[in-house]
């Protein structure tokens, strides 16, 4: 699941590229954009009625207390990632999954969240959250509400998930419980693998206390001189380039698989690296740092080289976190706080292993019947296998494909989409945005060989996505030695929008097919994370696309389009201009309904035009996979508006919006965010054609059916499972999979 996670878990995938449930920890305090790109809502053809200057009720006639504070709200969002860890009726496997996914989504949000909290509690800048709370007031409550969730974490593997790994032939084991056989390999291993990579490094007044790295994973350790008495300190790292469980086989036939942590390993073996010194006491710590960083692009440098400057200087970020086992003893404690300049409200106390995102590496035990069945993504029925294959252009020209990942194989429809554009002879230009893909990526392998078969190819990679710049910076430059004309994006500007444009000559006339999506062109994570995409032949779209990257990589400034909403500036004012011609055609006497599907909802302008809908009779119902700040069912105000939230096998990805009495349908990047609707460039997409339309239509009722498995927000900021227990449940994602007999085996 990660948080873009965070995108990245789920927007976002996490730190190392694997799927998270966070996305959401990539809501970065962004800086401000300054690009003078901008798009109004589409030209009248399309556009709903104007809604008069009077007919939104005015923002301050609203009650103050109307939104609810979107950290909190995020932890919300991780609590029920750890209801998942919690939920007995799952794989036990998925539920060690889901315990390491808390935790990596935890770790984001304060690399990211937390930390510009202080930065703006630090600097004075004492601008309060929608919800009135200043940076101080927020980063208390954060602390106090982490601490919770922490204890329930740490105290979900201990209490529940050890004992149930255990009674299935899985062990996590302390040193205490090893064999003395054991011990012996144990010690061979630890002298010839991991002694040689360990530095103790002691502190006194020739060796000043280390620079600890973020999210490493640390021994603290007090030794004493037997000859003076003297006690000192000594920080020892446990090394992230080897596994955190030593794996040891048992059984008759070696087949019981049992885990020892690194630490305790290191533990055990002080004497080897302090010899002659008593070991007094040791204890587990971790330390977070800010990652936050901005990169000044009005310099006259090269953005490339802006940028590689400030991932270097991101390991040095200042310390938001201290994470440490809770038998440390209070003098170690004030040591550390004292040494790594601390806040004491940054402390969190975590009974047993810090850092459950190892987790990961148990859930790569072959236990298939510990895990979710198998599934295989099915090729879409347009792109099917037939006696004489079609080729993906001729079918897009029989009509539009709507596709919904990861029920519809991403390989065989974009995947296959830009590699047969790539080895078509007839195609002249492929025009494509990169915000994140794989490690092995078949998208750019494709690209490049376009590029080395003479086609123009034109690549925007987004270098500034959050822990994929390294990733990316590699691409661009792979992408340019291939001859491919690589952009940046914008000055100001994340580039997020998910398009790609082919021109193809086809006789005397020139076509362009298109594809726009909701999630990024990585075919790993698209098995994982649920997305929709539209491809199609239409000439408007692909009209705006070619306007669009103009836009995007000269100096056209196209501020009107056809089908298109786009970021910044369009997407916000055509959202509200619908909510608006929603409203007017209830009042006119249609049956009015709005829908939204999102990552995220936290923008005033947009949460007001709904709490306005709902006071005039409108039926507002949302589905959000993390952050919300609006309250529902509020007398006067939201009592019109539900609120759910969907957490399963796939990370709830697309961006959905049904407007029923103007009978309209949106997809695309952008979520209801302040960062998404100013500062990125985003792309939503009209879905008109009524077969697709009535697609979408199918998801969205699965999605907000009563008895669909949810957690449903309430006007007070909780969040309560539903159905109640002991009421039919049903389980969105398995019945789409289901639906389609997608399932493998």
């Amino acid at each position: 699941m990660t948080n873009e996670a965070t995108e990245n878990p789920t927007d976002a995938p996490s730190r190392s590229g694997a799927p998270t449930s966070s996305a959401a920890p990539g809501d970065a305090v962004d800086g401000e954009w300054s690009a003078p790109l901008a798009s109004r809502a589409p030209s009248a053809p399309t556009a709903p009625p104007a809604a008069t200057s009077d007919t939104a009720v005015p923002a301050d006639l609203l009650p103050e207390d109307r939104y609810l504070n979107r950290e909190l709200s995020w932890l919300d969002f991780n609590s029920r990632v750890l209801a998942l860890a919690e939920d007995s009726s799952l794989p036990l496997l998925e539920r060690a999954k889901f315990l390491a996914i808390f935790a990596s989504n935890l770790d984001e949000f304060y690399m990211v969240r937390v930390a510009g909290l202080k930065r703006r509690d630090e600097t004075g800048l004492s601008v309060r959250s929608a919800d009135g709370l200043s940076p101080r007031e927020q980063l208390a409550l954060i602390a106090r509400r982490t601490q919770e969730i922490a204890d329930r974490h740490a105290r979900t593997f201990i209490d529940r998930i050890l004992p149930e790994l255990a009674n299935e032939g899985i062990s996590v084991i302390r040193w205490s419980e090893v064999t003395s056989d054991e011990r012996t390999r144990l010690t061979r291993y630890f002298t010839e693998q991991v002694f040689p990579v360990l530095t103790p490094l002691a502190v006194d007044p020739a060796h000043p206390f280390p620079y600890i790295s973020g999210l490493s994973l640390n021994l603290a350790v007090t030794v004493k001189d037997s000859t003076t008495g003297g006690e000192h300190f000594a920080r020892v790292k446990v090394p992230d380039n080897v596994d955190r469980f030593v794996q040891l086989h048992r059984g008759d036939v070696g087949t019981v698989p049992a885990f020892l942590p690194m630490e305790e390993l290191i533990a055990a073996h002080l004497d080897v690296l302090f010899p002659g010194l008593q070991i007094v006491e040791h204890h587990a710590f971790r330390i977070t740092r800010n990652a936050d960083f901005e990169v000044e692009e009005d310099r006259d440098e090269d953005l490339l080289q802006a940028l590689e400057r400030e991932l270097a200087r991101r390991r040095f970020g200042s310390p938001v976190r201290l994470e440490v086992a809770d038998d440390m003893t209070d003098h170690m404690l004030s040591l550390l706080l004292r040494e790594l300049d601390v806040d004491p409200g940054d402390v969190i106390q975590v009974p047993g292993l810090l850092d459950l995102s190892c987790l990961m590496q148990l859930y790569g035990v072959d236990k298939p019947v510990l895990k979710d069945a198998p599934f295989v993504p099915a090729t879409h029925p347009a792109f099917g296998e037939r006696e004489t294959p079609k080729s993906i252009f001729s079918t897009l020209r029989d009509g539009d494909v709507l596709l919904h990942h990861p029920y519809d194989s991403f390989s065989t429809s974009v995947q296959r989409f830009i590699e047969q554009a790539a080895a078509d002879p007839h195609v002249l230009a492929i025009k494509q945005t990169l915000y994140r893909t794989s490690g092995d990526s078949p998208i750019v392998n494709a690209l490049i060989a376009a590029a080395e078969a003479g086609k123009q190819v034109v690549t925007l990679v987004e270098i500034k996505a959050r822990f994929d710049e390294q990733a990316n910076i590699a691409w661009a430059r792979k992408l340019e030695q291939a001859g491919v004309h690589v952009v940046y994006g914008l000055v100001g500007l994340k580039t997020h929008c998910k398009t790609c444009l082919v021109v193809r000559r086809e006789g005397d006339t020139i076509r362009r097919y298109c594809h726009i999506g909701t999630g990024n062109y990585n075919p790993k994570t698209a098995r994982l994370y649920e997305d929709v995409g539209l491809i199609t032949a239409a000439d408007e779209i692909g009209a705006d696309l070619t306007d669009l990257f103009n836009s995007l990589t000269g100096y056209s400034r196209k501020e009107q389009y056809r089908n298109l909403l786009v970021a910044p500036f369009g997407v916000r004012a055509g959202i509200v201009e619908r909510i608006e011609a929603e409203v007017q055609a209830h009042k006119d006497g249609a049956n009015a309904r709005i829908r939204l599907k999102a990552n995220a909802l936290v923008d005033e302008q947009v949460i007001d035009a709904l709490y306005w809908a709902s006071t005039e009779g409108v039926q507002v119902e949302v589905v959000v996979r993390g952050i919300c700040a609006l309250k529902p069912g509020v007398p006067g105000l939201s009592e019109n508006i539900q609120v759910r939230s969907i957490l399963g096998r796939f990370l709830e990805h697309s961006r959905v919006l049904h407007f029923e009495a103007i009978d309209e349908f949106w997809i695309g990047s952008a979520d209801m965010m302040h960062r998404n609707l100013d500062r990125r460039v985003e792309v939503m997409a009209q879905v008109k054609d009524p077969k697709l339309s009535g697609q979408l239509n199918s998801m969205l009722d699965s999605a907000m059916d009563v008895t669909t498995r949810c957690w449903v927000l309430q006007s007070d900021g909780a969040w309560t499972a539903s159905p109640a227990s002991g009421e039919t449940v049903r389980d969105h994602q398995v019945s789409l999979m289901r639906q389609r007999r997608y399932t493998g085996s």
